[in-house]
């Protein structure tokens, strides 16, 4: 039952006390959470093997309503259950954690994602809806995928290639309750493992001797009582990296129990276990095509589903990587990657060979506390499938919505497929929503921000003030460099605090500063594009009278970023809240702590913008909603197509002019599937 509907029914005042105190309102959802846990307790401790009887009941519910279908659930995991019972059982187990779908006409992942006091229940999505969300009046959506892989990889165990391998099992357990986790999982093991298992306390030798030791599928053991540095990559590389070498295949694992929002959920690690070591028939699956596919080198399960939509991407990380990059000759453009997220995975170790020969020290990698995310540790997960792929190994997927082993990479973007109306749907519910500029309202016709910059350096040079257009480039974006630093980077710069630093550098005058600073704006204004379907949008609110905000990370002015708006089509109706002229920026979350405080209610406010750190990740860190969406280059790679502007490219006007036009209108649109 949503207790809070019930309250709010029975007793709207205390409905609304709550609603004003966010204090209260955290309490009342914890208590809620705690009784629906309570409530379908027994539901969540079914075994694969055996259906107790209010779990047959529950079972009837299903069959008669027509939301569970055994012949479809079959086929739809791949592999053919003994009873409808065991059936059931396992769709009960996954459902919490996965989106598996009990048949055509409920969609698991749809119901968690609407109702989230489900999710953070932790409870079945089907139990949920027929036990208490049906008469609840929830709604409960035909089971209907965003994204499916576009070709998939057929598997059939093999039990004697993989009985003849040398296998690992590398476990990194911090809590030791994981310990009798990982017991069930290696329990009936299609394979012979040897464990290497670091601790955080060697205390937990008795549990793993009592628990794993007795397991026949344990060949040997090896625990070391490892300092709390390094995270889960730190103690395998530093302890067990070269012995690795000498199998044929390693998974390694990690204790893990909470999400990146720092709630206290299990969910993404049992979805990591489940399909990683403890799902028997997926494992047999996977070790077969790795052992049997000379070209497969890493696998893993596609991103877990409730995760952020921009989890693959690089974020605060891209910093971090060029050690990696360097030290292994990675070459890659893209923003978005694919990786296993979460630092758990199988892998040849031929695949990793760099990463595990090296000798590491536990000095070699950061202390703790470490951030959420945005350290060394973060970029090196990021890397782990780039080097795979470097050494000439592919990566091979799971995708539990499907049951489907494959090696497309399009679930990076499964959450960026949308129409315009959907996204005005999606948006409309909330009270305050705001909007970046750059790439989410306008768009420059050559897509290149720095063309305008390179265009003024050719007029420059024509003049006889410059030799080199593209040195000119490099020097302005140096000159702003110089000016934030004089600034010990606090608050923001403007245009022509910057070409006041550029006069010193050319013996300039002011005037002539002035009137360049205005001339590079006055090209960039020319090249101002609508993006007309996200300007719609915008318009459309501002009709229905929402509050609307335009927010901008910008070195131009208020009075500039609004000509660029108006040439775009966005008039008026809004407010807009301009970095250089209030030396507060989203890039650093002064903007959204000012953003923050100044919302009566958080809860009725939305942000829409390209940048997955400054316009997702920042706002989410402050409890704001947000909604990332594509730029016109991530739109662009996102089709398969390369960066045409990568490395040297980045100023080279034959390909800005050659692709320039092209990628900023396939990206007018900053979603896929329009």
């Amino acid at each position: 039952m949503n207790y809070r509907a019930m309250i709010k029914q029975r007793f709207p005042r205390v409905e609304r006390t709550l609603r004003n105190n966010p204090r209260l309102m955290r309490l009342a959802v914890n208590v809620e959470g705690k009784l629906l846990q309570r409530k379908f307790k027994k539901l969540n401790q079914s075994s694969v093997a055996d259906l107790d009887v209010s779990q047959y009941e529950l079972l009837a519910k299903a069959k008669d309503s027509g939301l569970f279908d055994f012949n479809w659930y079959c086929q739809a995991q791949g592999r053919q259950f003994e009873s409808e019972q065991q059936a059931f059982s396992d769709y009960l187990h996954k459902s919490r954690f996965s989106a598996v779908s009990p048949g055509p006409a409920f969609d698991n992942l749809s119901y968690q994602k609407h109702h989230l006091d489900v999710y953070h229940a932790n409870v079945s999505p089907l139990a949920h809806y027929l036990e208490s969300g049906l008469t609840e009046g929830r709604v409960a959506r035909p089971f209907a995928p965003k994204w499916m892989p576009s070709h998939t990889e057929s598997v059939v165990p093999d039990f004697k290639v993989i009985q003849q391998a040398k296998v690992a099992v590398c476990l990194h357990v911090f809590y030791e309750d994981f310990i009798r986790y990982y017991a069930t999982c290696l329990r009936d093991f299609p394979v012979q493992v040897d464990l290497f298992i670091s601790v955080s306390d060697k205390a937990y030798q008795a549990s793993i001797d009592e628990h794993l030791g007795t397991l026949n599928a344990v060949r040997s053991i090896e625990v070391v009582e490892v300092p709390n540095r390094g995270r889960n990559f730190g103690p395998m590389l530093v302890e067990f990296g070269q012995k690795l070498l000498n199998y044929d295949l390693f998974c390694h694992l990690h204790s893990k129990k909470s999400l990146y929002s720092g709630r206290p959920q299990t969910q993404w690690a049992d979805y990591l276990g489940e399909y990683l070591l403890n799902d028997h028939s997926v494992i047999a699956r996977a070790m077969t095509y790795m052992l049997q596919d000379t070209d497969c080198g890493i696998y893993y399960p596609t991103s877990f589903a409730m995760m952020p939509d921009w989890v693959n991407h690089w974020l605060k990380n891209k910093p971090f990587k060029g050690e990696f990059f360097e030290e292994w000759d990675l070459q890659d453009h893209s923003e978005f990657i694919a990786y296993p997220v979460g630092g758990m995975f199988w892998a040849k170790p031929k695949a990793l060979k760099q990463l595990l020969e090296k000798e590491y020290q536990y000095e070699d990698f950061p202390q703790e506390p470490l951030p959420n995310d945005g350290s060394r540790l973060h970029a090196l997960e990021r890397c782990i499938g780039l080097l795979a792929e470097r050494n000439g190994y592919s990566q091979l997927f799971f995708h539990p919505e499907s049951a489907s082993f494959t090696r497309d990479k399009g679930y990076l973007f499964t959450n960026y497929v949308s129409t315009q109306d959907q996204l005005l749907h999606k948006v409309q519910p909330f009270d305050v929503i705001s909007f970046d500029v750059f790439d989410t309202l306008v768009r420059r016709s050559h897509y290149v921000p720095d063309y305008a910059k390179l265009k003024l350096g050719q007029w420059l040079v024509e003049q006889g003030e410059l030799t080199s257009a593209e040195s000119f480039v490099q020097q302005r974006n140096y000159a702003e460099f110089m000016v934030r630093q004089d600034k010990q980077f606090q608050g923001d710069v403007t245009i022509f605090e910057t070409y006041q630093k550029l006069a010193a550098v050319y013996g300039w005058s002011d005037q002539k500063a002035q009137q360049y600073a205005e001339l590079e704006f006055a090209y960039d204004l020319d090249m101002i594009e609508s993006k007309d379907e996200m300007v719609d949008v915008l318009n459309q609110l501002i009709g229905m009278g929402k509050t609307v905000y335009v927010i901008s990370d910008t070195y131009y002015t208020e009075y500039q970023v609004l000509l660029m708006l108006r040439k775009a089509g966005v008039t008026n109706g809004y407010q807009l809240f301009v970095s250089s002229e209030m030396g507060l920026r989203k890039d650093n979350a002064t903007m959204w702590s000012y953003i923050s405080n100044e919302l009566k209610d958080k809860s009725r406010f939305v942000h829409i913008g390209d940048n997955a750190v400054a316009d997702a990740q920042l706002p989410g860190d402050f409890g704001l909603a947000n909604l990332h969406i594509l730029n016109p280059i991530d739109k662009w790679q996102a089709a398969g197509w390369s960066n045409p502007f990568a490395g040297s490219n980045e100023l080279n006007e034959q390909q800005i002019l050659k692709w320039g036009p092209l990628v900023s209108q396939f990206g007018r649109f900053p979603f896929l599937g329009e």
